[in-house]
């Protein structure tokens, strides 16, 4: 049986995380959603029925630890590819994590499989350099568009995703999120993606839309799963962002998309509260930024304030409803890259990334 706790009560982990984790993470204890017991390398994988369970995490550039990479979203991660049995995809842009580098050699030595996709542009990096040497095997895209996608599959039955490049710059000098979920339906989506590269060879444009389960309920927390750039994600954003009824907040690493901006402000002009961060490098370099476009209609829009990357995708709709992963509001998403989306449709997850926007925003440099 998953194990259920909210803000106020403690959990397995309290020690790990008050040691390790806690100066370095904020962590959503969510009220509607269940974490697996902890594992460690030699403790069995957790249980995988399609149950309500889901571990948040938002880096923290300001940690005390994140100078010496510790106390990062990686190490949770890193402990359930230890814990892996059977299998591990990973279908990621950027690697050069030590602590991910580990867990994935010591997993292929016990005899787990272990695939990876990465972006081509990045297989120099040393830690995908010695991946490879290990015998795991690395495909990278091969093509102009970007292999984007940040997500991995854990026993066919664990996915953890969201903004975050396995990197040490995005698990502890950007703003990322990082989401974890235990359902085999979810997982059997990510690996039919994740195939489509590894096994068929199809990136960019040449993928097709075969998602089993598009959408899904996890416990009490509704899913929707798309893959770009062949499921028509600005279309679905688009269409939920014209019924935001009270507010939509955003924190936008890259915000180019015309159609997205000009929904956001169709509902502003019938008086739903618009606001959002983007990040100033992109501002600065993007032709086509909605900065100034927002900006110039009067909506709230600040600059961030983190002097290396607000690297966020997120949208917030309503308190009810978060867009996350690894799609940018662009046409590089929609059409060329290869791009994961999740629409989670719950009021407690929306509220533990409304205190990360809150935040974000609390940095930003007023215009």
């Amino acid at each position: 049986m998953p194990i259920c706790y909210n803000d106020q009560v403690s959990f397995p982990l309290v020690g790990y995380l008050l040691n390790r984790l806690f100066p370095a993470l904020i962590i959503g204890a969510l009220l509607s959603a269940c974490l697996a017991p902890p594992v460690t390398p030699n403790s069995p994988s957790p249980s995988v029925p399609a149950v309500n369970r889901c571990a948040l995490y938002f880096t923290n550039p300001h940690s005390p630890t994140a100078d010496a990479y510790q106390g990062g979203p990686d190490e949770p991660l890193a402990e359930s590819i230890s814990a892996a049995r059977v299998s591990v995809d990973l279908a990621i842009y950027d690697l050069n994590l030590a602590s991910i580098r580990d867990a994935l050699l010591n997993a292929y030595q016990r005899g787990v499989a272990v695939r990876m996709v990465t972006e081509s542009d990045n297989l120099d990096e040393a830690e995908i350099q010695e991946i490879k040497a290990a015998g795991i095997p690395v495909l990278g895209d091969r093509r102009e568009g970007l292999m984007h996608n940040k997500f991995v599959v854990i026993d066919r039955s664990q996915v953890w995703t969201g903004s975050m490049n396995f990197t040490t710059n995005d698990a502890y000098r950007n703003n990322n999120n990082f989401i974890c979920f235990d359902s085999t339906k979810l997982a059997e989506d990510y690996t039919v993606e994740f195939e489509e590269m590894f096994v068929d060879d199809h990136f960019g444009p040449d993928a097709v839309a075969q998602t089993p389960y598009p959408q899904l309920t996890i416990g009490d927390v509704l899913l929707e799963v798309f893959f770009s750039p062949d499921d028509g994600t600005a279309a679905r954003i688009i269409e939920l962002l014209n019924r935001a009824s009270q507010s939509i907040y955003f924190l936008a690493y890259s915000f180019t998309s015309n159609d997205i901006a000009g929904a956001m402000l169709a509902r502003a002009q019938e008086g739903v509260t618009v606001a959002g961060v983007f990040e100033e490098a992109q501002v600065e370099s993007n032709i086509g930024s909605e900065y100034d476009h927002l900006l110039s209609a009067g909506l709230d829009v600040r600059l961030d304030g983190n002097p290396r990357n607000m690297h966020h995708k997120v949208i917030l709709i309503d308190g009810q409803i978060v867009i996350t992963g690894s799609y940018n509001f662009s046409r590089n998403a929609e059409e060329r890259n290869d791009e994961n989306t999740l629409i989670i449709h719950d009021p407690q997850i929306a509220a533990r990334f409304m205190e990360e926007f809150q935040r974000v925003y609390a940095e930003g440099q007023q215009p």
